[in-house]
């Protein structure tokens, strides 16, 4: 596979760092990390930096946008719950006219595309078309956003299991999980976008058995300027994330790890 070195100004340290080449009428699907800018990887930078053009999530955040080519297209073709948004096939079929035409067609994802964020739902029918696609993986949400709150997602004496759950499915509806199981097997839960569902999450985990005082942890805009942290209970989570102002984008965490938050929230950013 071809390789060369990026050097560009400042980033004179990438010089002995070789990258694949961005090749023409290709699909790279990026992971853009959380949000924070220095979270991004040196792949998605080269990403940046060598893309035609950028068709890119909306919780995408505008810093990091700004690290592209001035030569690059920008293509907002984000989806946010609750607001007129591109379909799922539509965004794809963009992918693949792009690429179609001989552009280097990058696909920024925020956190990991991998990590509830439909990158095989894409990746498969480029690839179909016989389209190379390129997976560059990022920073998932769950692991920096709680990390950025304080709140690391594992601890040797706390738990050896985490689960990863999203808040909603793809039609937006409650996910179809086995409550009794998740909540009896997983003393750490991370919710992706969880608000819309918040009270349904709430009742099933105390159905299932958790601990109405068992912490609780809730994120917005998570390593970005505007973060909001709140940390409660499952029994109070409802009403106090209302109170907080807690909105989406937002992640919520569950468990006992959550108490390392008032040792650990200032050792982040």
């Amino acid at each position: 596979m071809d390789c060369f070195y990026v050097i560009t100004g400042t980033m004179d340290f990438l010089s002995h760092i070789s990258f694949p080449k961005f090749e023409k009428a290709s699909v790279w699907m990026v992971g853009a990390g959380p949000g924070d800018p220095k979270l991004l990887t040196l792949y998605a930078y080269h990403a940046l930096q060598h893309a035609d053009v950028i068709v890119h999530d909306a919780l995408v955040d505008s810093a990091i946008l700004s690290l592209a080519a001035k030569t690059a297209t920008l293509e907002p073709m984000g989806k946010r719950g609750g607001k007129a948004s591109a379909k799922q096939g539509d965004i794809t079929q963009r992918l693949i006219e792009l690429a179609q035409q001989g552009l280097k067609v990058l696909r920024l994802k925020g956190g990991d595309p991998f990590v509830f964020g439909r990158g095989a739902e894409e990746a498969l029918p480029i690839l179909d078309k016989n389209i190379n696609v390129r997976i560059v993986p990022g920073i998932s949400a769950g692991i920096a956003g709680s990390a950025y709150a304080g709140v690391p997602v594992s601890d040797g004496q706390s738990n050896q299991v985490i689960s990863f759950v999203t808040g909603h499915d793809t039609s937006g509806d409650v996910p179809a999980v086995n409550w009794q199981a998740l909540a009896q097997s997983s003393p750490v839960i991370v919710f992706y976008m969880p608000m819309k569902h918040i009270a349904k999450i709430q009742s099933e985990l105390l159905k299932a058995g958790r601990v109405p005082s068992e912490p609780v942890c809730a994120v917005s805009r998570a390593t970005t300027p505007h973060q909001l942290v709140c940390e409660t209970t499952l029994a109070n989570c409802v009403e106090d994330l209302n109170k907080a102002n807690i909105k989406a984008p937002a992640l919520l965490i569950i468990g006992p790890t959550v108490e390392f938050r008032q040792q650990l929230a200032g050792c982040f950013s």
